[in-house]
């Protein structure tokens, strides 16, 4: 039996306005975090993968953990510094979204923070999503089935916390 997932997100002032910022703690090297979050193959697993050339400052993603015929979406990368940092700029339907990934050790083990500039898009589906992302790359380090984290464990049952945030 499993413990449903906590909601983690704080809003927070960030360097691009109000974002929404969720943590983890994950018992991998941060060049292992890295990698699960920049290599095609590795984001795969978890999320969608990215094709084009990174050095252009933007590839094209697709997130296929949602529908292996995800339309695909084009990610600006505005900051690149591995292993520690990456934010890009991407739109989604009508919004941009701002998202940003800052990677630190401590205790052992490497801090994860992923950030959100607050738009339009309601705090209720956007905290929730990301949580069952995060968890979803957290079991892939953890060398388990992605497939084992249950969306329906966050959406709707973290909706309430994050539309509070927003009040």
């Amino acid at each position: 039996m499993s413990t449903a997932p906590v909601p983690q997100g704080t809003l927070e002032d960030g360097p691009r306005g109000r974002e929404l910022r969720i943590r983890r703690r994950i018992p991998a090297r941060i060049e292992e975090v890295w990698a699960a979050m920049t290599e095609p193959a590795r984001l795969q697993r978890w999320i969608g993968r990215w094709e084009g050339d990174p050095d252009s400052g933007a590839v094209t993603f697709f997130m296929t953990a949602e529908d292996e015929d995800a339309e695909p979406e084009t990610f600006a990368i505005t900051e690149c510094e591995p292993p520690r940092r990456f934010a890009a700029d991407t739109g989604v339907g009508a919004s941009t979204w701002h998202l940003r990934v800052e990677l630190s050790r401590e205790d052992g083990l490497t801090r994860l923070m992923f950030a959100q500039v607050v738009g339009e898009d309601p705090l209720g589906s956007i905290g929730p999503g990301w949580e069952y992302y995060l968890d979803r790359l957290v079991r892939v380090l953890d060398g388990e089935d992605p497939g084992s984290v249950d969306w329906r464990d966050y959406h709707p049952a973290m909706s309430a916390y994050y539309e509070s945030l927003a009040r």
